[in-house]
């Protein structure tokens, strides 16, 4: 996925270059820090995405706050649990860090963790709803928030300005 997402680069810089000369034509504010917000999210967060809507074996539900995580901790190798709790930070990490670069709207870490939680729901439900053989976990829901926040927390110097 890593290999995936690295070649995809230069694809998406081309595309953010003719974003952003599209959107200056057009009188946009800030054509150029929007461009590359908008194609980082999405080079960003679609090979996540991808990867967590294969097929599996495995169809559960979660619902208990902390015991699945609790779970992987416990019952995983250090290196499978590590590779669980990392790679769902990671999933909607560069929508956290691009979000409030991108609009002034976005630009508080609430707002951030609302657009991070309702998105990582709403990915746990249409796995159980599609029946792929995933879990759906609200553990992965809190870890998918807690990166999102943490990757906006990075990005806090180059937020955009109300």
């Amino acid at each position: 996925m890593v290999i995936a997402a690295v070649l995809t680069l230069p694809v998406a810089a081309l595309i953010a270059l003719l974003l952003a000369r599209f959107r200056s034509r057009r009188g946009h504010p800030a054509p150029r820090r929007t461009a590359v917000a908008d194609v980082a999210v999405v080079v960003g967060t679609a090979p996540w995405i991808w990867m967590i809507f294969t097929p599996g074996t495995l169809q559960l539900v979660h619902l208990v706050p902390l015991v699945d995580l609790a779970d992987q901790i416990t019952l995983m190798s250090p290196g499978a649990a590590f590779v669980q709790i990392v790679g769902n930070l990671l999933v909607f990490a560069v929508l956290g860090a691009m979000l409030p670069v991108r609009s002034a709207r976005f630009a508080s870490l609430g707002t951030v963790a609302a657009v991070a939680a309702t998105s990582s729901l709403t990915v746990e439900v249409l796995q159980y709803a599609l029946r792929i053989g995933r879990v759906s976990s609200v553990d992965d829901v809190i870890l998918n928030t807690a990166g999102a926040v943490l990757a906006a927390l990075v990005t806090r110097r180059w937020w955009a300005r109300r």
